[in-house]
């Protein structure tokens, strides 16, 4: 988690490893739809992005992520990709993702005891990051681009609740898991 000016192998293959494992994230469970929103992990790998990457390259692996699906590769949820994913209400989940990245490696780098209720700060406020940017911009889509009013809008949201229970408990889990890897990793 050191600060480079220049990209290693390792830097580069961490990045495409964390690209792999965000499109998988992104279609694996993505068949399950909870108020038009796919269940996905992308919230997992993009907070496993940033403990174990840190801030500069899980911002550049989360980045790239986005670039490329943006791009037109089908590696946003349900296979979507290209610029009319900008349009739909859950692409400001997926613009999160890299500033999940940037504020849990920040979280990291700046903690001086790597505990696991430091795992867990960092996830939680990684998870905190992810749903209010993602939900803000599906208000502005649903009220902007679609037109809906303030009392759909709230039944909308509604259905958020499911999704975030189950992000809720990916959260924690990827709290814990990455603890175990980055102690794995740090050993060698």
């Amino acid at each position: 988690m050191t600060t480079k000016s220049k990209l290693s192998a390792r830097d580069i293959v961490l990045t495409g490893l964390f690209v792999a494992l965000m499109a998988i994230g992104a279609n694996a469970t993505s068949f399950l739809m909870v108020g038009g929103v796919p269940v996905t992990l992308q919230t997992f790998f993009s907070i496993m992005a940033g403990i174990l990457l840190g801030s500069r390259m899980g911002v550049l692996s989360m980045t790239a992520y986005t670039v490329i699906g943006l791009a037109g590769a089908p590696i946003f949820a349900n296979l979507q990709g290209g610029l009319n994913v900008i349009l739909s209400p859950t692409f400001g989940f997926i613009l999160s993702f890299i500033s999940v990245a940037y504020v849990v490696g920040k979280f990291m780098e700046n903690s001086s005891v790597l505990t696991q209720k430091t795992y867990l700060m960092a996830a939680l406020l990684g998870l905190l990051t992810n749903y209010i940017l993602g939900v803000h911009y599906m208000y502005f889509a649903y009220r902007i681009i679609v037109g809906l009013d303030a009392v759909h809008y709230s039944v909308i949201l509604s259905w958020m609740i499911p999704a975030f229970i189950k992000d809720l408990a990916l959260t924690v889990l990827a709290a814990i898991v990455t603890q175990r890897i980055y102690q794995v990793i740090n050993l060698s």
